[in-house]
């Protein structure tokens, strides 16, 4: 039959409690041509013999080896698939049985520069922290690239096992790179500065499963200081923010720490904008803080929106609307 159009590439370590209740779930996917390629990253839980468990009983399942770092292993697994199309999963989510049909579809409707994702519901209910259970909500409420840009720089759009892409146009970008920082992030965002696209299957289609060992609760290159700066990285391929000359609205923790990070790309920032009535503080950083209510917007200047009060972003944006500024032109969303 050939090469499959889709290949699962799934990293695993030490994954025995869901592993099978995760490999069964691709068992029963609705779209059967497909492989998936089993990666242990240094399995030392029998994670591994229920990975040749599956790859005896069904051809379509590879087991390999590579110890090492998770980019290392999804490098390797890059390079290891037979299908035009990755489908990437984490050992301990459960896919829907549509997941690599609808998701095969949307991405062959679209070209090959395009990164598919889907809907997700975290589980269990008991363990997802109100955080997760908001960052859900915001994911699961864009799905067309338009509105998936405007928030591109809020968080990372695209939950990693939800991603789906061609092969050959991400080892082309250089695939996963190790910098001490989120490698799925870093990844989308670099696509994006070379023309990638993202849509999001409107589907729940994976069970997101929420556990205090997630790689993003435990590793330093997924803290808050790593994110900021990998948005101050890539802010900069913006065309409105080619010049690096910017306004910062926001004065609180998010704001002082992320323009930290962008005066460290070389970012000039003339004003903190403070939606307050009464400020807190004449200047940040060196530099001014002026209220809204006394601002006038300087043309050309585009506004750094970096807030993460509930609330904060939306009304800011909400208000530069008011002045007839445009997202991703006059002004961008952060957090």
């Amino acid at each position: 039959m050939g090469n499959p159009p889709v290949s699962v590439v799934l990293p695993f370590k030490d994954s025995r409690a869901c592993f099978r209740r995760s490999l069964d779930s691709l068992l029963a996917q609705s779209h059967t041509h497909f492989e998936v390629v089993l990666i242990d990253n240094g399995s030392s839980d029998g994670s591994h013999s229920i990975a040749l468990d599956f790859a005896e009983r069904d051809e379509r399942f590879r087991c390999l080896t590579r110890a090492g770092s998770l980019v290392d292993a999804l490098n390797f697994g890059l390079e290891s698939a037979r299908g035009k199309w990755i489908a990437r999963m984490d050992s301990d989510d459960i896919c829907h049985r549509d997941r690599l049909q609808l998701q095969l579809r949307a991405a062959e409707e679209r070209h090959e520069e395009t990164v598919v994702s889907c809907r997700v519901r975290s589980f269990p209910h008991s363990s997802v922290s109100k955080g997760y259970r908001s960052y859900e909500e915001w994911i699961n409420s864009t799905t067309e690239p338009e509105e998936i840009e405007k928030n591109l720089f809020v968080e990372s759009p695209v939950p990693h096992p939800t991603a789906f892409y061609h092969r050959l146009s991400v080892l082309k970008a250089g695939g996963y790179r190790e910098q001490g920082l989120p490698e799925d992030y870093e990844l989308w965002l670099r696509l994006w500065s070379r023309g990638f696209s993202f849509y999001r299957v409107p589907r729940i289609l994976l069970g997101w499963r929420e556990s205090p060992e997630r790689l993003s609760r435990v590793s330093p290159d997924y803290s808050l200081s790593s994110f900021y700066r990998l948005k101050a990285m890539y802010l900069k391929h913006l065309p409105c923010l080619s010049d690096r000359v910017i306004y910062v609205a926001g004065t609180g923790q998010c704001a002082r720490r992320f323009s930290g990070y962008l005066l460290r790309e070389g970012f000039t920032i003339l004003a903190f904008l403070s939606p307050e009535r009464e400020l807190h503080r004449e200047s940040l950083r060196g530099r001014p803080v002026v209220s809204v209510k006394d601002w006038t917007y300087k043309k050309g200047v585009p506004v750094v929106v970096a807030s993460r009060k509930p609330g904060a972003r939306e009304n800011i944006g909400l208000f530069l609307d008011s002045l007839g500024l445009v997202n991703m032109k006059d002004y961008v969303l952060c957090s």
